[in-house]
């Protein structure tokens, strides 16, 4: 049986948990109602800026905390609104291609200013430079810890069972 949490452990646990719902909702408040997109739309179209190429929809899926059928339609509505584009890969069969357009760098322009400030404010300004040095590393620690197990695109897909 698994030991139960210390009570500096829950209250910790808790108050990560709350700040991150907090900072999540005003996100995507700001990115709907500033630019009409979802926060995995506007990681979608973060990522394949800042790599300057095309990546295939494995690297976003292990990039973007999210499922792949839900990866898969949301880069269907971005492709929809002409701000990604996807083809399969001439390299690998199996291998989907995806690259932002003009319209979706732009998009992301938009955004990105009232992103920042809603950032800034909820998160750093409450923060010293040490502070934010501090829960960098920390969360850096963190996030990498989790991430040592298999990416979720490496895991076998669920089958469903046959339809008699």
């Amino acid at each position: 049986m698994a030991q139960p949490l210390q009570p500096v452990q829950m209250r910790t646990y808790f108050a990560l948990t709350e700040a991150v719902s907090l900072l999540q909702y005003a996100v995507q408040q700001q990115l709907e109602a500033e630019g009409g997109l979802s926060y995995v739309q506007f990681e979608i179209l973060a990522k394949l800026s800042d790599a300057d190429r095309p990546l295939t929809m494995t690297d976003l899926a292990d990039g973007v905390v999210y499922s792949r059928s839900g990866l898969t339609h949301q880069a269907g509505l971005l492709e929809k609104d002409g701000l990604i584009t996807r083809q399969p890969s001439s390299v690998d069969q199996r291998a989907v291609i995806v690259d932002i357009t003009e319209a979706g760098r732009a998009r992301l322009g938009a955004v990105l200013p009232g992103h920042i400030d809603v950032v800034r404010g909820l998160l750093f300004d409450s923060l010293s430079d040490r502070d934010t040095r501090t829960l960098g590393e920390l969360m850096t620690r963190v996030r990498d810890h989790m991430r040592e197990q298999p990416p979720r695109s490496a895991a076998p897909r669920k089958r469903r069972p046959p339809v008699h």
